[in-house]
């Protein structure tokens, strides 16, 4: 083998690999900080631990019936609006929603002892009558991505009479299936060790660093890609913000956290009709408003036989399924996304308003 080694390539290998790093340096020098989240928006509400946002318009909405949108609680909803070239949120607005979004904040010690009825039917409730209240709308349109998606629709099966519509993103629903590599390690996790042993709040790092245990050669590939854009400061800055997000996991409030995982993830007993929130049991059933159920053909975080079967037992007669071609993330931030999935979301809101 020593024999074919080619002294001239292995050079003129080296020499450009030795211009990129030059090049991607001085790249790198230029970046003075890493913007996500831009879109202009407002302060309008807030307690100890959330806040609520609305994005600000130039224009009036196409409908007078705003749009509630909640992201998952385990991470930052800025993904959203990671740049304008790759923002849900603006597009939802340059096609005429009015928007607020909620902000879940990041959780400390003390608030290891907030619940599930908490997070539903305190602040997102309290979110939802704010909105009703200060726009004279008796129902708005509700919006929620992964988390949030099964968080509203708990939300919605409680309060149907406020809602205007239902709108979710990869949401999780029946969580029976093993095809995934998450839905395998959760149901063994002994979460009342876990909350117990980390002092009622579990580490957002925790988290970070089991999600990427489900692909752990995405980790690797990924930086070794990198080394082919840094060259490109429009895909430098791409990659930065992307990473940017991804290492803000905020940390979770245990009890929440304990009550999400076992009622949901190991026992399943959402889609099964059993789930208690407040003492009361959750009908998906109740949940009457027009529904659109958007999931992800490629999802390897969700899979589609999590999310589609809520066709069946959730109330709505004007109800929808939206295959979008892609991956998880890609719902949010995919160029498809902006071309074809947020036009046509808003499109099917405003229809209904």
């Amino acid at each position: 083998m020593i024999n074919n080694v080619n002294p001239a390539g292995m050079l003129d290998v080296m020499a450009k690999t030795t211009e990129k790093i030059i090049k991607g340096y001085e790249n790198l020098q230029k970046v003075d900080k890493v913007e996500i989240a831009t879109t202009p928006k407002e302060l309008v509400w807030q307690n100890d631990l959330v806040k609520l946002y609305h994005y600000k318009r130039d224009t009036p909405a196409k409908s007078s019936i705003p749009v509630l949108v909640s992201f998952a609680i385990m991470n930052r909803h800025d993904v959203l609006d990671l740049q304008p070239d790759r923002s849900l949120m603006k597009k939802l607005l340059d096609e005429g929603l009015d928007i607020y979004i909620m902000d879940w904040g990041y959780p400390k010690k003390q608030h290891r002892y907030v619940t599930m009825e908490d997070y539903i039917l305190g602040f997102m409730n309290d979110a939802v009558d704010f909105i009703r209240k200060s726009t004279g709308n008796p129902k708005i349109h509700k919006m929620g991505i992964c988390q949030g998606g099964t968080f509203s629709t708990i939300y919605a099966s409680i309060f149907p009479e406020k809602l205007q519509s239902l709108t979710v993103y990869v949401a999780p629903f029946d969580f029976s299936g093993n095809e995934c590599m998450l839905y395998q390690w959760t149901k063994d996790i002994n979460i009342d060790a876990m909350v117990d042993a980390m002092d009622g709040i579990i580490p957002g790092t925790m988290i970070d660093s089991g999600f990427g245990l489900l692909k752990p050669s995405a980790g690797i590939s990924k930086y070794i890609g990198a080394m082919d854009l840094i060259t490109d400061e429009d895909k430098l800055m791409n990659f930065l913000r992307m990473e940017k997000w991804k290492s803000d996991i905020p940390d979770q409030c245990g009890e929440m956290f304990r009550k999400y995982i076992k009622d949901l993830w190991q026992d399943n007993k959402l889609i099964k009709g059993e789930f208690e929130l407040g003492g009361k049991k959750v009908d998906l059933g109740k949940a009457t408003m027009p529904f659109l159920n958007i999931f992800a053909t490629d999802d390897n975080i969700i899979p589609n036989s999590s999310t589609t079967p809520v066709m069946k037992v959730i109330g709505s007669k004007d109800k929808q399924e939206y295959a979008f071609p892609g991956g998880h993330i890609g719902v949010f931030v995919g160029a498809r996304s902006q071309k074809e999935l947020g036009p046509n979301v808003a499109k099917w809101v405003i229809e209904r308003s």
